[in-house]
Parts: structure tokens; C-alpha cells; sequence
């Protein structure tokens, strides 16, 4: 277990600032039930993906430089995102590579920065946060989260200790749902394709609902599964592990 502060800084996303609000309110519940104080920073906005995915640097790089302004002093801060996570703590290095003072700032704040299921795991050491789920869920990896983040045994470990809950693992757990953000709506046919074999994947397990880490996964595969008429829901690890 890495230390850090008992005070941690929520940066809740655009997704859920927008869209999903009770994800943020269950992390925070979490984070609180562990005995963290947590502050949310009112002046937070995006951590510049959007514009970065698009090609767009500079007006990333703008976005960023607020993210540092906002962030910059937090003792910690937590996510409930691994793309949104990947973005600061890999591509932030990316936006700012021929500045060597905002590089300076990136890095350091780097080092600060968790997505939720991580910090659960490897900085608070906290597999048994009293949850309870009488349910049957599957687990869908996000790309960044998994890819970028190396992120893949915490959240299963963290489900396990809820109580109630079974995992089916589908296969493959680990296959794209299609949203990666602006490619959902510039390659929306190929983006809905891939989204229906994941669809298929979910109900090969008999799972009635479907945990991720990423809200934007999370609204893509509630989508499709919504289109489908299948009554599954989706639910982002945070609310899982607030149920009691």
C-alpha cells in the first residue's frame, strides 16, 4: 500500500458531471466511508481529451493547463474514469513535451492522481468496503483502463468482496464497446457493430447487470443493450461498492 494524505480531490469527469452524477456521489461515499475527507474543486472542467482525440492540441493543452491550475495543490486526486485518468497521467506528458515548466507541473501531479478502483486497491488498501449486491454482474474492461493503465485485478478483487454478488466473467471481457469517444460518432457503424458483439458476450453469461469503470463504456453498452430490449442495467464500480 503506496502512502498519501487522508484528503483526496475528486475530479469527477464530464461524463459524469453531465450525465451521471450519482457516480460521483457514490465514490465520494466510498471515499468517506473509509475515512477520507474529500473536497470536489468547483472550478474543475475537462482534462482535455475530447479536443486531444480530435487533433486538436493546443486547445487541449489549454484545457490541461486549467486542470493543473485547479489540481495542482490536491494531495490526491481520484477518478472515476481510467480514460479520463490515462489522459492526465500519460498524455498530459504528450500535450506538453517542448514545455519544460508545464512538464515539470505535469509530473508531479502525475503522481497524484488515481483512478478509483487503483487508489482503492493499491493506495488506501481497501478490498472490503462492506458492500452488498444481491446480483449476478459481468465485468467490462475499458481500453484505457486496461490498456494504458494496466488496471485489470483491482476492480475484480474489489467485486469480490461484495457481498452477494457473483462474477461471470465474460468472454472476451476485455474486447472495445465501440464508444472511444469521437470515433463513436465519426465510425458510428462500425462503433455499433462492435458494440453488438459485446452485447452478445454479456448475455452468454446470464449476468443481469454490468460493471465497468468508465461511465462513457457504460453509456454505450446501456444503449445498446436498451435497443436490444434486454433488461440488463449498467453500473460503474463506485455504485456497486456504495450498495449496501
Amino acid at each position: 500500500m503506496t502512502s498519501v494524505s487522508r484528503r483526496v480531490s475528486l475530479f469527477v469527469t464530464c461524463m459524469v458531471d453531465q450525465l451521471f452524477p450519482k457516480i460521483g456521489l457514490a465514490m465520494a461515499g466510498v471515499l468517506e466511508g473509509l475515512g477520507f475527507t474529500v473536497d470536489f474543486p468547483e472550478a474543475q472542467t475537462c482534462c482535455g481529451q475530447p479536443a486531444f482525440n480530435s487533433g486538436y492540441p493546443d486547445q487541449a493543452r489549454d484545457v490541461a493547463r486549467h486542470f493543473l491550475d485547479v489540481f495542482e495543490s490536491s494531495e490526491a486526486v481520484v477518478v472515476p474514469s481510467g480514460s479520463c485518468t490515462s489522459m492526465i497521467v500519460r498524455h498530459f506528458a504528450d500535450l506538453f513535451r517542448q514545455d519544460v515548466p508545464q512538464l515539470a507541473r505535469v509530473e508531479s501531479l502525475a503522481q497524484r492522481v488515481w483512478e478509483f478502483s487503483g487508489f482503492l486497491a493499491d493506495v488506501a488498501g481497501a478490498d472490503d468496503v462492506g458492500a452488498r449486491l444481491d446480483d449476478v454482474v459481468t465485468f467490462h474492461d475499458g481500453c484505457h483502463a486496461l490498456r494504458e493503465l494496466g488496471i485489470q485485478t483491482a476492480p475484480r478483487r474489489l467485486l469480490s468482496h461484495v457481498r452477494g454478488l457473483e462474477l461471470r466473467e465474460m468472454e472476451p471481457a476485455a474486447e472495445c464497446c465501440g464508444f472511444g469517444g469521437t470515433f463513436s460518432v465519426k465510425f458510428a457503424e462500425l462503433s455499433g457493430a462492435m458494440a453488438r458483439e459485446k452485447i452478445d458476450a454479456i448475455v452468454r453469461t446470464g449476468a443481469r447487470a454490468v460493471v465497468s469503470l468508465d461511465p462513457s463504456c457504460l453509456m454505450q453498452i446501456q444503449g445498446a443493450l436498451s435497443r436490444a430490449g434486454l433488461n440488463i442495467r449498467t453500473l460503474h464500480l463506485a455504485e456497486v461498492l456504495a450498495s449496501r
